[in-house]
């Protein structure tokens, strides 16, 4: 392989991370106060208001019942609105956290549903704010499995980000479609598989140690 390559293969796996990790980023802090509204304005929450809640879980499901690739082309118009062109990693960034953000709601709402309702009953009984539930009671209970959540959401990330290379994204994907399948290239298809291998098997035992740690408190 010749080092321009190195170079080109570098730099796409530092697009990937810039990529994956702001669109994580966005993710966390859309996707957390979403999860906690979804959980506590159902029906005997804590803020209960089910119409909104409906409204809200529907919208939810429309977005994560869309396949990434058509997602990408949807939001085509939304990414030029906001980054001002459709194309490079800031382009990626738009379809990737409106696509994660859903993904990773409803996941940290099965976490935070998992939280005794007895420790809630009990916060609310000595008197707590119901905002100081939620910061230091569900929150706190069900950090371990919102952390497992999001390793699994920035697993699918790596994979939708290389998915988004192949309509100009940049990144791995962009280096395997270019310089590897088009110019029939199996060196650079096999060292781009190698390198999204590594990087998934780092971020899952990443998060494994933090779900570990966090349960051992």
């Amino acid at each position: 392989m010749s080092p321009q390559m190195i170079d080109r293969l570098w730099q796409a796996f530092l697009d990937t991370l810039f990529m994956v990790g702001v669109s994580a980023g966005i993710a966390v802090l859309a996707g957390i106060p979403l999860a906690l509204f979804l959980v506590t304005s159902g029906s005997g929450g804590i803020f209960a208001a089910p119409r909104t809640n409906r409204v809200v879980g529907t919208l939810v499901n429309g977005f994560r019942a869309v396949p990434f690739i058509v997602l990408l082309v949807a939001l085509i118009p939304v990414t030029r609105l906001v980054v001002g062109t459709t194309i490079g990693v800031w382009a990626a960034i738009v379809p990737l956290a409106v696509s994660a953000t859903p993904f990773f709601a409803r996941i940290a709402e099965v976490s935070l549903r998992e939280v005794d309702a007895g420790l809630i009953e009990a916060a609310q009984s000595i008197g707590c704010r119901r905002r100081h539930i939620l910061v230091h009671v569900l929150l706190p209970e069900a950090l371990p499995g919102i952390v497992g959540g999001f390793t699994i959401t920035v697993v699918s990330m790596i994979g939708a980000s290389a998915m988004a290379g192949a309509v100009g994204a940049g990144g791995l994907g962009d280096v395997a479609i270019r310089y590897g399948y088009q110019r029939f290239d199996t060196t650079v298809m096999m060292a781009v598989i190698a390198i999204l291998i590594a990087l998934v098997c780092l971020v899952q035992f990443a998060g494994d140690t933090a779900v570990r740690r966090l349960r051992a408190r």
